[in-house]
């Protein structure tokens, strides 16, 4: 459970948090979970709403801008600056558990609704429609949040393999 929500908030004690939020709602609500589906699935479920209510809670500060991130395109459809190439194989160069750590650590750099958006229907592999549900968004609002978060991590991506692995929030 705690896998899960660490997903959703790169803090530690807010993953905590959310683990105890749920684990409250699972206890308010095991009279009616039927046995229809596992678990492990219903807790599963449970995580994750108890995790998208606190990111509902959380965005009434304000949001960070992504456009810096995205590509910029002049008039002919080029893209304005050259993308940093890694320029090596990152099945050579990193070992699996550092690319996750690393991604991860990108993840995190996204703006709050962006990373929500990704964690589910990447992560957490949820159709366009129900995470359009659980955040109260239209399916083509759901489309358009995840191709720029997806943009945005590519960009995040990029900075960090051309700092040599040395980032930060500041530095990319």
């Amino acid at each position: 459970m705690l896998a899960v929500a660490r997903r959703f908030f790169p803090e530690e004690q807010e993953a905590r948090d959310a683990v105890q939020e749920a684990m409250l709602s699972a206890f308010k609500g095991i009279k009616s979970f039927a046995g229809e589906a596992r678990l492990a699935t219903w807790l599963h479920r449970i995580v994750v709403n108890a995790s998208l209510m606190r990111l509902r809670r959380r965005r009434q500060r304000g949001e960070d801008s992504l456009e810096d991130l995205l590509p910029h395109f002049d008039s002919a459809g080029n893209h304005l600056c050259a993308e940093v190439g890694i320029g090596v194989d990152l099945e050579e160069t990193l070992e699996q558990r550092e690319r996750r750590a690393m991604v991860r650590k990108c993840i995190a750099m996204l703006p709050e609704n962006y990373r929500t958006v990704l964690l589910l229907r990447d992560i957490e592999d949820m159709s366009t429609e129900d995470v359009a549900k659980a955040l109260g968004e239209t399916p083509n609002a759901i489309k358009v949040r995840l191709h720029r978060a997806r943009q945005a991590l590519g960009t995040i991506l990029r900075r960090a393999l051309s700092t040599n692995g040395n980032y930060s929030v500041g530095t990319l």
